[in-house]
């Protein structure tokens, strides 16, 4: 196959190189450069295969909040502060495109009286309270989890942000695999689904890094009961996704992330306690 129209043959690892740059430039505002070889950086993504790579993508993602943490815990600035600039460089690394979908699904599943109308909130970008005050609840929920995890672990809480980053986008892909879109002609109809081979990746791949994070000042107890948390709280708004608006969109995608990364870093706190 032509090497330069992207034979993954030509070299080990190559369509998985790939599918990491592609899962970082959709997830991300990171500046990723085209890779040896890859045909088209700008081109849409097929998540039938690109969840493979999220778990490390979401390592990537959170190593500079990560640095972050470490660093102004290290010149004593406190917990509170931060947690609160840790997640803060969290956000502007992401764009914050996962918060931008917890709003739209608060608002639209907590305003709309049926399907058509919870669907059409959703598409608005206007923000309304729903999605204002989750947003509030749910960025207290980070820095506070954090906070407490700093407090209680030192230096492990930084191991835990990066592993509930990765966690959490895998836990993502659940309203993915378990429902149709609920608009057709959206986004999440257009990227499609991950095949079994790549859900199976993606899956292996976190539980490494969570066998990874135990030497690293996080117990098994507690990565196992993160790893639990996070998936019902992925599992659970997927099912109320189903019952409102009878499908997924991005915006549930994205709230599914923002859920099961609170209800791992809470259980993470639990498990500290």
């Amino acid at each position: 196959m032509d090497r330069q129209t992207g034979g993954e043959a030509d070299w080990p690892g190559r369509g998985a190189l790939y599918d990491l740059a592609g899962c970082l430039r959709f997830y991300s505002r990171l500046p990723v450069p085209q890779m040896p070889g890859e045909p088209d950086p700008h081109r849409s993504p097929d998540f039938t295969r690109l969840p493979r790579m999220l778990p490390l993508a979401g390592v990537i993602l959170a190593l500079p909040a990560g640095l972050a943490l470490a660093a102004a815990w290290s010149i004593g600035l406190g917990p509170f502060l931060a947690a609160t600039l840790a997640v803060a460089v969290l956000v502007v690394a992401t764009g914050a495109l996962h918060e931008d979908g917890l709003a739209d699904v608060a608002d639209g599943f907590g305003g709309g009286v049926d399907r058509e109308r919870r669907l059409e909130i959703m598409r608005d970008s206007r923000i309304g309270a729903y999605g204002a005050a989750a947003l509030v609840l749910a960025l207290a929920l980070r820095i506070g989890a954090l906070a407490t995890l700093l407090d209680r672990t030192g230096y492990a809480a930084v191991t835990a942000l990066v592993l509930t980053a990765a966690l959490s986008r895998v836990a993502a892909l659940a309203p993915m695999v378990l429902l149709a879109p609920a608009r057709p002609g959206g986004l999440s109809a257009a990227v499609g689904r991950p095949d079994r081979g790549s859900l199976a990746t993606a899956l292996g791949l976190g539980a490494a890094l969570g066998l990874a994070a135990v030497p690293f000042g996080l117990s098994p107890g507690g990565v196992a009961l993160a790893f639990v948390a996070a998936g019902l709280g992925a599992l659970g708004l997927t099912r109320i996704a189903r019952d409102r608006i009878g499908g997924q969109t991005g915006d549930v995608i994205g709230a599914c992330q923002q859920v099961a990364e609170i209800a791992a870093l809470l259980a993470l706190v639990a498990a500290a306690g």
